[in-house]
């Protein structure tokens, strides 16, 4: 479980300095605007669900001209950074709101896109369930997030310095999918792709993390400071297991997209119109 409080301050420090860390999110932006091409979306409004500093909203407007982008993030220097050096004609827009409770009306989106946001959601199935009902029926929720098998290398050099939980746990496809079938969104289609990155040294990744803002943000993580001495046994620990060779870190690249099917209705709430209801013959 996290903790959003942790995530909105974590982010919104990391505002300034995102967009020159977040590669990841650059690589999983345009393998997630790749897999739009083949699909016939009529976006007149699109949702952009943690958004980051709205670079994904950008080149949402290139590509559907004339559809007014929304621009979603927990973090309010997010949000604000979305909506800089934007046009006076634009029809961009930026909220401040948890993706667990839109602010929005049932099927206000025909589109609505989602890059890295799961790993940060407490509760995906609120989340699934939220995108369901502002989307359209037939309207396209598209996705990108991480599996299961990425940074596995940092999770092993921390499990040898103790047994906290310093690594968040990503949600494995086959989660997903269900999830999205549970809150009754159609037709999931998911792949996965494989990315490594590597660095000459621990410190740039260190650095690099905490400018893209992605910190231990879990309500389990262990209280108090870690201490020199721990962190510095998990790096000696990473440096230790590539021997000679640069720090290499591989990730599971999950994408996703699947259709809307309108706001799921209560089993409770049976409704038959008065003129349904046949009338009775007083004579018997």
């Amino acid at each position: 479980m996290f903790r959003l409080h942790d995530i909105q301050r974590r982010f919104d420090r990391a505002a300034a300095s995102f967009d020159d860390a977040a590669f990841v999110h650059a690589v999983t932006r345009e393998g997630l605007l790749a897999r739009l091409e083949p699909l016939i979306i009529e976006a007149r409004r699109i949702l952009d669900l943690g958004s980051a500093t709205g670079a994904t909203g950008r080149l949402l407007r290139k590509r559907y001209r004339g559809a007014q982008v929304v621009s979603l993030d927990a973090s309010i220097g997010m949000a604000r950074r979305a909506l800089a050096g934007r046009g006076w004609l634009s029809k961009a827009s930026a909220v401040q709101a948890d993706a667990r409770r839109l602010p929005f009306a049932d099927g206000a989106f025909e589109l609505v896109v989602a890059n890295q946001l799961l790993p940060w959601i407490p509760e995906p199935d609120v989340a699934f369930a939220e995108v369901a009902r502002v989307l359209r029926p037939g309207g396209v929720f598209a996705f990108a997030t991480l599996g299961p098998d990425s940074l596995q290398e940092l999770r092993r050099a921390w499990a040898s310095v103790d047994d906290g939980q310093h690594v968040h746990r990503f949600a494995d496809m086959h989660d997903i999918g269900d999830g999205l079938v549970r809150a009754g969104l159609a037709d999931p289609v998911l792949d996965v792709d494989r990315l490594s990155v590597s660095y000459d040294d621990a410190d740039r990744l260190f650095a690099d993390l905490a400018r893209a803002g992605c910190r231990n943000a879990l309500a389990q993580r262990p209280r108090g400071l870690t201490g020199r001495r721990r962190f510095a046994a998990m790096r000696r620990a990473l440096v230790d297991a590539a021997g000679e060779e640069r720090l290499v870190f591989d990730l599971e690249l999950v994408y996703g997209h699947c259709r809307g099917t309108g706001p799921r209705k209560d089993p409770a709430d049976f409704r038959i119109p008065a003129s349904g209801i046949p009338r009775r013959n007083p004579r018997g």
